[in-house]
């Protein structure tokens, strides 16, 4: 039994998924843009250029993100109100088929016979598409996901996290702005692999080395190809 104040397990869940994805957002802004202003870097010295490029990239990929997630949200919730609009059609046309397929559900979960045919003849007069929906489908029919919850979301998170590397890298002096940048990545990196890890409850030191490895290895490449092209074109 639930005490009060405490958060209902479905909307626990979803908030548990919106932090994981602005997470994985923060992380994504924090690693391609921490390469495409370190590469723009290797190539030239110029605060303004590496600033404009920083900025672009930071816009492009907090509207990539957003655009993805609402096509890959808009999609999953379409699915989920076809599969629904033929839960409903079944619920019409066979009721006692379903009402025993659900009595199968709940016996398969470990109830008796009796006691799953008891269960799942009340859910069904109480409200049969939810009972279905939330046995068969694992979809609760009164909270669909947003599309646009999700694509606000991974926005601000992509835009966040990408704003760590540009401030790091165009406020320092030419010499150390480099570093300042990928010691500004390392901590983002390392803060978003804690969050990652305690939302999963997991050990925070394989999420943090991941990210890290993943953000230095970027940095390093996209610097190195920078400087090729700097020294290509000077």
């Amino acid at each position: 039994m639930a005490h009060p104040g405490e958060p209902h397990h479905e909307d626990l869940s979803e908030r548990l998924n919106w932090l994981r994805a602005g997470v994985l957002g923060a992380n994504d802004g924090i690693v391609s843009t921490a390469g495409l202003v370190v590469g723009v870097a290797g190539a030239t010295a110029d605060r303004t250029t590496i600033f404009a490029a920083g900025v672009a990239g930071l816009v492009a990929g907090a509207l990539s993100m957003a655009g993805g997630e609402y096509v890959s949200v808009s999609t999953q919730r379409d699915t989920e109100r076809a599969a629904l609009e033929l839960e409903r059609r079944e619920l019409r046309e066979m009721p006692d088929e379903e009402e025993r397929e659900l009595a199968d559900i709940y016996q398969d979960k470990g109830l008796s016979p009796d006691l799953a045919t008891r269960v799942a003849r009340e859910l069904t007069e109480q409200d049969a598409l939810r009972a279905h929906a939330e046995a068969e489908l694992q979809i609760n029919p009164d909270s669909l996901t947003s599309p646009w919850h999700a694509a606000w979301a991974s926005l601000v998170a992509f835009a966040v996290g990408a704003t760590i590397p540009l401030v790091a890298i165009v406020l320092p002096p030419n010499d150390f702005r480099v570093w300042a940048c990928g010691l500004a990545v390392v901590v983002g990196l390392a803060l978003t692999g804690v969050i990652s890890s305690k939302l999963g409850a997991s050990r925070p030191w394989p999420a943090v080395r991941r990210n890290v490895v993943v953000g230095v290895l970027t940095m390093v490449v996209t610097y190195y190809v920078g400087l090729l092209f700097g020294v290509t074109l000077g």
